[in-house]
């Protein structure tokens, strides 16, 4: 979701996302909750973070609350590294519409945290 309103906040921004155990397709509550934003993420993939590890970047933002532990050394050249935690809201469960509002909730947390992200040091 992050990586979809970054691109949506700026589409000259390049952005790549990864994780450390990604799964098999994106969580298809995911693309419904960022398709009611407006943003269609359906035909990103998960990628692993090993693809990207020696390579140089100016961020690297990790934003699940596990993955700053689980995060691995990057080789390359990392100008800032910065932590966003967020609840996964696929780890959630009950009702359909309780998970979807969760998936909401957690969307919402995400466009607001990387829209002040991008206004106070990418724009």
């Amino acid at each position: 979701m992050a990586h979809g309103f970054l691109e949506s906040f700026d589409s000259k921004l390049e952005v790549f996302s990864a994780g450390t155990i990604p799964a098999g397709k994106i969580n298809p509550k995911a693309v419904k909750v960022m398709l009611e934003a407006g943003i269609d993420i359906s035909m990103n993939t998960p990628k692993s973070v090993n693809l990207y590890l020696d390579q140089e970047w100016d961020y690297v933002i990790t934003v699940c609350d596990d993955a700053n532990e689980s995060c691995p050394f990057f080789a390359g050249i990392v100008k800032h590294r910065l932590h966003m935690g967020f609840e996964d809201p696929s780890n959630v469960s009950g009702t359909e519409e309780f998970v979807l509002n969760e998936f909401r909730r957690i969307r919402n947390e995400i466009q607001s945290a990387f829209y002040k992200f991008y206004t106070d040091y990418l724009k």
